[in-house]
């Protein structure tokens, strides 16, 4: 392929490949508790330390991650704590860190908004060897969090009363998913973009969801997925001469779509086939070992 004769799409199309394992990955633990929003919260607390990496003339990455890491903790005491005011809360974190961001970046050495659309909608010849190294850094560092705290985190995902009587540490967990989530919305900024990573958090395993009903089969599929978009929306983004963000996720919620419809018979069966069983009475805790049994542990 004459694609990959150039250095700068070997970069964007590993960056992309080390996005579409690392989104899925985290993603399917914000849609398990109902969270599917946050990623979208944390890209714009994000565009802050962007905007701070251009006026300290630092890494624009690093800073994002602290930044972004910083908002995360302060999302989930908020969600913690904040109780009925919490979303007001939330809301005013999200504004401000976007306006924050774009006030920042005017007030930096010859800087402006234009710097940022790099960042917000993603960008294939700007992605440096810096860049892929931080980004295969940070992603390693989610995916080991991922899947090596697995049970953990569906546990508390699940039932965080149940995992709380178990033992767990609740709070620690949730902090840790949080920073989790912001280290990946770091990692996919320079392929997707802040302003539409909340998108390839969520919908691989949406579309994943379609198809399975297990969460180890779920996790596997969604990053299969995953990769395919980010992979396929960089080589149409070359081809097309469009923001890399904007192809991928729409071949994203083409996915979804596709397997809405080929899931549609699939369910109507299972319906018929739960209709012909035998009626049982079954109980099943949340969190308890026949629901953690397909995690993978």
């Amino acid at each position: 392929m004459d694609i990959l004769n150039y250095a700068f799409m070997q970069r964007a199309l590993l960056a992309a490949l080390l996005v579409g394992v690392a989104a899925p990955a985290v993603g399917i633990y914000l849609v398990q508790r109902r969270q599917a929003i946050m990623g979208d919260g944390i890209g714009h607390v994000a565009l802050t330390g962007v905007a701070l990496g251009f006026l300290l003339q630092t890494s624009r990455v690093w800073m994002a991650v602290l930044v972004a890491a910083l908002g995360a903790v302060i999302m989930e005491l908020v969600r913690s704590y904040g109780k009925a005011r919490g979303d007001i809360a939330l809301a005013m974190l999200f504004y401000g860190g976007m306006a924050g961001g774009v006030m920042i970046i005017n007030l930096a050495p010859g800087g402006s908004t234009a710097n940022l659309s790099s960042y917000l909608f993603g960008s294939l010849n700007s992605v440096s060897t810096e860049d892929v190294v931080t980004t295969a850094v940070l992603a390693a560092f989610v995916i080991a969090i991922t899947l090596g705290l697995r049970r953990q985190l569906f546990a508390v995902c699940q039932d965080e009363e149940f995992a709380r009587v178990t033992g767990l540490p609740v709070r620690a967990l949730n902090l840790l998913l949080a920073v989790t989530a912001a280290v990946t919305v770091t990692v996919a900024m320079r392929a997707v973009g802040l302003l539409l990573v909340s998108a390839l958090l969520v919908v691989p395993v949406a579309a994943a969801q379609q198809a399975t009903r297990g969460f180890a089969m779920t996790l596997a599929l969604a990053i299969g997925i995953g990769v395919l978009v980010t992979l396929s929306g960089t080589v149409v983004s070359f081809y097309a001469d469009v923001p890399p963000g904007a192809s991928i996720v729409l071949l994203a919620i083409a996915v979804f779509a596709l397997m809405s419809l080929l899931a549609a018979p699939l369910a109507r069966k299972r319906a018929k086939s739960a209709a012909a069983a035998p009626d049982r009475c079954t109980l099943e805790v949340p969190g308890s070992r026949a629901a953690m049994d397909d995690v993978g542990v």
